[in-house]
C-alpha cells in the first residue's frame, strides 16, 4: 500500500497535526496496567514534536458509547432492576452518565504521555468543548495535549460531519497511527478526511510498520508460506479462511474452528464446538485446497475433557484422543502432542508465517500446550522467517509467555489485522493520500 507517512511531511515547523493514536490502555481503578499502547504510539509523537509541530493527540477508550448515544441500551443487570421496579431507566442512564468519564477518561493517558516525554503534554477534560479548543489554541510548537476520550460522543462512532468539523477545529494535516481502529469507520479514523475537512492525511509509524510487514508479506511473501488460524468459530473467519488459501502454501487449522472442519469430513466430534450451519463452507474449504493444490492441516490427535473449565483456569481432567477416535461424551480443548509436533515441523520449513487465534483454551494451563507449542515454534525460526502475529488473543500469548522479541511483528490490531487478512480494504488507511 503506496501510502504517505509522517516522514514524507516537509516543513513542519509550527503545523498544527491532528493525530489519531490508540491509547484504549487496559486499566485497573485508575491505574495503567499494560502500556504497550502508549509506548508504540511514542516514536510518531516524538517525530512531530522534535520538527516543532503543534499536537493534538486524539483516542477513544472502551465502549461508552452505550450511555453516550443517542439510542441507549441497558446491560441484562440493569434491565433485570427495572423490570423489578428496583430503580428506573433514567436513574440507571443518569448514574452512567456520572460514572462512565470518571472509568473511562483518558486523564492517567495523559499523565503517563507527560512523563514519558518530558512535560510536553496537557490534557483536555473535553473533545471538542472549550477546554479542547483553549488548550489547542495555546499550543506552541513542540507540545502537545491530549483531548478527552472521542467516545462519549455518539456522533464518533456515528460520522456525524459537524463533529469532524469541531475535531478538525484548525489543524493543517491529519496523522492516523492507530491501526487497530483502522478498520472502522468513524468520525476521527476516516470520515475526517472523506468529508474533506482536512486535506493533507498521512499515517504514522505504527500504522507504516503495520503496512509494510502485513500487506507486504500478504502480497509478496516468502515461500513456504504458512499461514495458523485457530479460536472459537469458523464464522469469525470466514473470508479469511478461504483468502488465505488463494495466498499461502500450507493453511493450519487450531482452536475451536477445527472441530466444525472436522465434522464436515465425517468425523465424531463428541461435544465439542461447532459452527453447524458452516460445515458446507468448510466442505468448500477442503475441496478448494485440493484443487488448487494447497495443504489444508486438521489436528490428527486432540485433548479432551468431559466439560469446560468453570472458572476458565480452574484444574480440569484431561485426555488425549486421535482425532479420529474421539468419544462422542467429551469435546476437544486443544491439539494434541502429535499435532504439536506436526505444526511445528511445518512452521520449521517455512519463511514466511502468520498466526491468528490460539490452538486451544490457553487461559487454562492444562489447555495451553497447544498454544504455547506454536508459540514455540515460530520463537525457534527468529532470524530465518518472516514471523507474524496477528493481534488479539494470539498476541496476547505470544507476550505472556515471553516470547514477543522473538517475532518478526506483533501487530497491534486484532480486527484490524483479520480485515487485512481477508483483503478487505481498512477505511482508516484508504482515506489515507498516496504518495506521488
Amino acid at each position: 500500500m503506496n501510502k504517505m507517512s509522517v516522514k514524507d511531511l516537509k516543513d513542519l515547523k509550527g503545523k498544527k497535526v491532528l493525530v489519531r493514536c490508540d491509547f484504549n490502555v487496559p486499566m485497573k481503578d485508575g491505574v495503567i496496567t499494560d502500556e504497550n499502547r502508549i509506548i508504540g504510539a511514542l516514536p510518531t509523537i516524538k517525530y512531530l514534536l522534535e520538527a516543532g509541530a503543534k499536537v493534538t493527540l486524539c483516542s477513544h477508550m472502551g465502549k461508552p458509547h452505550s450511555v453516550f448515544s443517542s439510542e441507549v441500551k441497558l446491560n441484562k443487570k440493569d434491565l433485570k432492576k427495572v423490570d423489578a421496579g428496583e430503580t428506573t431507566k433514567e436513574a440507571v442512564i443518569e448514574k452512567a452518565l456520572k460514572d462512565e468519564p470518571k472509568k473511562l477518561t483518558l486523564a492517567p493517558v495523559a499523565k503517563r504521555l507527560n512523563e514519558l516525554l518530558g512535560g510536553k503534554v496537557t490534557f483536555a477534560t473535553d473533545v471538542i468543548g472549550a477546554d479542547a479548543k483553549a488548550k489547542r489554541s495555546a499550543l506552541k510548537e513542540g507540545e502537545a495535549v491530549l483531548l478527552e476520550n472521542l467516545r462519549f460522543h455518539w456522533e464518533e462512532e456515528k460520522k456525524d460531519e459537524g463533529f469532524c468539523k469541531e475535531l478538525a477545529f484548525d489543524a493543517d494535516i491529519y496523522v492516523n497511527d492507530a491501526f487497530g481502529t483502522a478498520h472502522r469507520s468513524h468520525a476521527s479514523t476516516a470520515a475526517i478526511v472523506e468529508y474533506g475537512i482536512i486535506k493533507t492525511a498521512v499515517c504514522g509509524f505504527l500504522i507504516e510498520k503495520e503496512l509494510s510487514v502485513m500487506a507486504d508479506t500478504l502480497e509478496n511473501p516468502k515461500r513456504p508460506f504458512v499461514a495458523i488460524l485457530g479460536g472459537a468459530k469458523v464464522t469469525d473467519k470466514l473470508n479469511v479462511i478461504s483468502n488465505l488459501l488463494e495466498k499461502c502454501d500450507t493453511l493450519i487449522i487450531g482452536g475451536g474452528m477445527a472441530y466444525t472442519f472436522l465434522k464436515a469430513k465425517g468425523y465424531e466430534i463428541g461435544t465439542s464446538l461447532c459452527d453447524e450451519d458452516k460445515i458446507d463452507y468448510c466442505k468448500e474449504m477442503i475441496a478448494k485446497a485440493e484443487k488448487s493444490g494447497k495443504e489444508l492441516l486438521l489436528p490428527i490427535d486432540t485433548v479432551v475433557t468431559t466439560h469446560f473449565p468453570d472458572p476458565i483456569d480452574a484444574e480440569i481432567e484431561i485426555e488425549t484422543v486421535f482425532t479420529d477416535k474421539m468419544p462422542a461424551n467429551k469435546m476437544g480443548m486443544d491439539i494434541g502432542e502429535k499435532t504439536r509436533k506436526l505444526y511445528a515441523d511445518k512452521v520449521a520449513s517455512a519463511k514466511s508465517v502468520i498466526w491468528n487465534g490460539p490452538m486451544g483454551v490457553f487461559e487454562n494451563p492444562v489447555l495451553a500446550k497447544g498454544t504455547i507449542a506454536v508459540a514455540q515454534a515460530l520463537a525457534d525460526v527468529y532470524g530465518k522467517c518472516t514471523t507474524i502475529i496477528g493481534g488479539g488473543d494470539s498476541a496476547a500469548a505470544v507476550q505472556q509467555l515471553g516470547f514477543a522479541d522473538k517475532m518478526t511483528h506483533i501487530s497491534t490490531g486484532g480486527g484490524a489485522s483479520l480485515e487485512l487478512f481477508e483483503g478487505k480494504t481498512l477505511p482508516g488507511i484508504e482515506c489515507l493520500n498516496e504518495k506521488h
